[in-house]
């Protein structure tokens, strides 16, 4: 499928005019630069023609330059770069609606989806992003551990540490590290249920008031799926 970066204008294409059904349109950050978004399209695989929003992920990765070996949009995916990347998408999407004459409830959304891991400054990136309407979907310590949720409960600290989360997946073994970090649809088909209640009940051990980056393990990529993609089942 095509790929557009954040900085194309898709808010008069796809945004709700007055009166219309368009389809709301969700862009998306993601720390990850192949898992990620590797995940989103086998969600979004699943609603080949009925899928109730346009999702686009604004800092793909997956197109490499060879001779670099980096991905081609050259940005830096730690939290607090991505939230700042995030606030500017979604103040300039903002202002092209309000010109545009599009109800308020139908501007894009933008989401950040990103990791604990050993980063700093992630508790303020979250602050940053929630106050300037940007929506943040966080795991500690990353993003394997929504995946490993996908096979099998877990409770048990990961100490902060990714690798920690990944080696347990069920295929972790049968696949190079690079491999790994694809995320075929079959990895998640019919798994999305056991997923979330998995999440919800392991999120559930930690006490009120301890802050997201002090809850390990912690995930809520589910909001992502329900509140972003507008799906809640898979």
């Amino acid at each position: 499928m095509a790929r557009t970066r954040g900085k194309d204008d898709l808010s008069a294409k796809y945004a709700n005019k007055p009166n219309d059904k368009r389809k709301h349109v969700v862009w998306v950050f993601t720390e990850g630069g192949r898992t990620e978004p590797d995940y989103i399209d086998a969600v979004k695989s699943f609603f080949p023609d009925e899928h109730p929003v346009h999702v686009h992920i604004a800092n793909d990765g997956r197109s490499t330059d060879k001779k670099r070996g980096r991905a081609r949009d050259g940005r830096d995916r730690k939290p607090k770069p991505l939230v700042e990347e995030a606030i500017k998408l979604k103040r300039k999407l903002d202002r092209e609606s309000k010109l545009a004459g599009i109800q308020k409830e139908m501007y894009p959304e933008v989401w950040c989806i990103f990791d604990r891991d050993q980063h700093e400054g992630v508790d303020k990136a979250i602050v940053d992003a929630l106050k300037a309407d940007v929506k943040v979907a966080f795991s500690h310590p990353c993003f394997e551990l929504w995946r490993l949720l996908h096979h099998k409960n877990f409770t048990s600290t990961c100490g902060g540490v990714c690798d920690e989360a990944a080696k347990r997946l069920p295929f972790a073994k049968d696949r190079s590290e690079q491999d790994l970090k694809h995320v075929p649809v079959e990895e998640i088909k019919g798994r999305y249920a056991k997923a979330k209640r998995a999440a919800v009940r392991m999120n559930g051990e930690h006490p009120e008031g301890v802050p997201l980056t002090k809850r390990d393990p912690y995930t809520d990529v589910w909001r992502f799926v329900e509140e972003g993609l507008r799906i809640t089942s898979y």
